[in-house]
């Protein structure tokens, strides 16, 4: 087959996948997770439910695909703010700053029922691992600079700063939540002599 043939066979699927993750979330947070059918998702994304099965054998694997592609978007753009330039102690902050605003937005975005479906399994232990790398890493940076505690090892200390600001969901503003990252940064400086 000609290459752009191929392209435009991979494209469309892409966008058929796409559109099948967002019509099915749209519909459970509209409905909540029991009421929606592969057939409703497959008549609001304009396709077939001989296409749907294709692509997924339920909604509860549309779900966990959507859920992992919006993990990776998370993780992305943390590991840009650790990369982009500025001292360690600035990067930190931007990367402790974005991920308490994950945690306080995420509260808003579901239920119960669909926080535990999406929130186990192994691709959630292993994105959990590697945000506390990232974490971990970042610190050891802002160690290596004097600008950090040294009573606790850096993944000790990511630990912390991973659980410290889940506490970010339960908060009711914005301002709320640059607070706890205020008081998260405070836990993490060296202690005065």
């Amino acid at each position: 087959m000609p290459k752009l043939w191929n392209t435009t066979i991979a494209a469309h699927r892409q966008t058929v996948h796409d559109a099948i993750l967002e019509t099915t979330w749209a519909l459970v947070r509209e409905h909540g997770l029991r009421s929606v059918t592969m057939t409703q998702i497959a008549e609001k994304a304009g396709i077939g439910r001989a296409t749907l099965y294709k692509y997924f054998p339920d909604v509860e694997a549309i779900l966990a695909a959507h859920h992992e592609r919006h993990v990776a978007s998370h993780l992305a753009h943390l590991t840009e703010l650790r990369n982009e330039p500025g001292t360690a102690a600035e990067r930190l902050r931007a990367v402790l700053e974005h991920y308490a605003l994950i945690c306080h937005h995420r509260q808003r975005h579901g239920t119960a029922e669909l926080a535990a479906l999406l929130h186990r399994g192994e691709r959630v232990a292993l994105a959990q691992q590697q945000l506390v790398d990232l974490f971990r890493d970042l610190l050891t940076e802002v160690a290596a600079t004097g600008d950090l505690r040294d009573d606790l090892a850096p993944h000790e200390l990511a630990s912390y700063c991973l659980h410290a600001l889940t506490a970010a969901g339960d908060l009711p503003s914005e301002a709320a939540v640059d607070r706890l990252v205020a008081v998260t940064l405070a836990g993490l400086r060296p202690p005065r002599a």
